[in-house]
């Protein structure tokens, strides 16, 4: 396959370039380095079926040549990113987006949009089924995140129904593992590099709040299995009634055209991974705590019946390994 990856120079775009490239397709990555970073992708430059073009989505895009499927990866994703490019979050959500979208008809490809667990804002049911409409602040500073990515799906579907184009939604969950930038203001990432430099761990509120981890390696084979997977493939889900979200019956058919959670079900809370860090580190950091950012989410879980399903994808590797496989890379990359 001939595939486009937008923002294939992030995190977790550079490892979808990776595992396609590795898997025998041609890649055309795009990224324009506002939170991406060219190191990610240094390995693959100058490999024959990998192309880089540094260039803003929101822009007009055109492609030379056939494609068969496209990856919408670009935007800001971290809280520190989005806080600090609002309007740039925006406008690749919506934008961007409809830009992405314009040249996957223009082509025929396949269509995938990397949508987000922040769609669920402060959620009130635990865990989240993709059924569940979510609980969110539109004008809050995080909702520029949260309703970028809402619009996304929305205009992402609306090219699905109106248009008849191949689309998918994956909801992606916490994430972490190599390339993530030190202090990017993710949970993982900025414990991690607080503990190997001897520093208080910074936890929010009382650190309570709950979060579910997935490792990349993970989430990157859920993602790709997601795009590949038959266009026809249904199933049937039953809704339950305990969930605040109403269906005019209890069961619906649900197909890869609707959105699909990927994540790790597991559910830590934040003082629970912190001290798992710093075991793992064999820091001798302290936990400072700070006060609560406006509308951070108390639970965060997914529900991943529907990937189990369509995908027969779970996690497999164990977090214990997954950070130390993490702690590792940034022991790497801070001596260096």
């Amino acid at each position: 396959m001939r595939i486009v990856i937008t923002g294939g120079a992030g995190f977790l775009g550079s490892h979808l370039c990776d595992a396609l490239v590795q898997a025998g397709h041609s890649v055309i990555c795009m990224d324009n380095l506002l939170t991406g970073r060219m190191e990610n992708i240094s390995h693959l430059l100058g490999h024959e079926e990998f192309i880089f073009l540094r260039y803003n989505v929101c822009d007009y895009l055109h492609v030379d040549g056939p494609l068969d499927a496209i990856m919408h990866f670009a935007s800001p994703a971290s809280p520190q990113d989005y806080l600090e490019f609002p309007i740039a979050t925006l406008k690749v959500g919506a934008l961007g987006t409809h830009k992405v979208l314009g040249l996957a008809r223009a082509k025929g490809a396949r269509f995938l949009l990397a949508s987000t667990s922040e769609v669920y804002g402060d959620p009130l049911v635990n865990p989240q089924p993709e059924a569940y409409w979510g609980n969110v602040n539109p004008i809050s500073p995080r909702g520029v995140y949260d309703e970028a990515k809402r619009f996304a799906e929305a205009m992402t579907m609306a090219y699905h129904r109106y248009h008849g184009l191949d689309t998918r939604i994956v909801r992606i969950f916490n994430t972490f593992g190599p390339r993530m930038r030190a202090k990017d203001g993710r949970v993982v990432s900025n414990f991690i590099v607080q503990a190997l430099q001897g520093k208080p761990l910074s936890v929010f509120g009382e650190g309570q709040q709950t979060r579910s981890f997935c490792y990349v390696d993970d989430l990157v084979r859920g993602i790709v299995g997601l795009l590949m997977v038959d266009s026809d493939k249904t199933i049937e889900e039953r809704t339950d009634k305990k969930f605040l979200y109403t269906r005019a019956n209890d069961q619906i058919v649900a197909s890869v055209h609707d959105p699909v959670n990927i994540g790790n079900p597991r559910e830590l809370t934040v003082i629970e991974i912190a001290k798992l860090i710093v075991k793992l580190t064999g820091s001798s950091s302290d936990i400072s705590y700070h006060p609560l950012p406006t509308d951070d989410p108390k639970v965060r879980r997914p529900d991943i019946s529907r990937a189990h399903a369509l995908l027969k994808w779970e996690p497999q590797v164990p977090l214990e390994d997954a950070l130390s496989r993490t702690i590792a890379y940034f022991r790497k990359t801070l001596s260096q």
